[in-house]
């Protein structure tokens, strides 16, 4: 399956029950939770949803509101080392879990999200 076919597969539905499924666990992660205020937690969901629908061939939303995505930067002001990332991606998996997507789908979302949370680390120390 082609990255931009994953869309046409689970719909914005399928995007909604992922991300749904990883922010609901968020509020209780030690080191996850105070990166995300409680007060724009309804946002983050909305934003990773949005950005994530149109990376995989849905609705450009995540650009007409936001314009470029320029992930790094946005998330230069956050402390992300390979911890951060890790536990990241435990919550994602945890996700995963919890939305049942088609098997090609989630293979082509766990192969971006592995590198792309990869990526995203900012700080060496531990």
């Amino acid at each position: 399956m082609q990255e931009l076919e994953v869309y046409s597969v689970i719909g914005t539905e399928g995007f909604t029950r992922l991300v749904a499924a990883f922010y609901r666990q968020v509020p209780e992660d030690d080191l996850l939770g105070p990166m995300y205020p409680a007060t724009d937690l309804p946002g983050a969901e909305q934003r990773l949803r949005d950005f994530l629908i149109g990376r995989f061939g849905g609705p450009q939303t995540y650009i007409e509101q936001r314009g470029h995505p320029r992930l790094r930067g946005r998330h230069s002001p956050f402390h992300i080392n390979q911890a951060a990332r890790d536990r990241w991606m435990r919550l994602m998996n945890t996700a995963f879990g919890e939305a049942s997507l088609p098997a090609e789908a989630e293979q082509v979302l766990r192969e971006f999200l592995d590198g792309m949370s990869s990526f995203m680390i900012n700080r060496a120390e531990p």
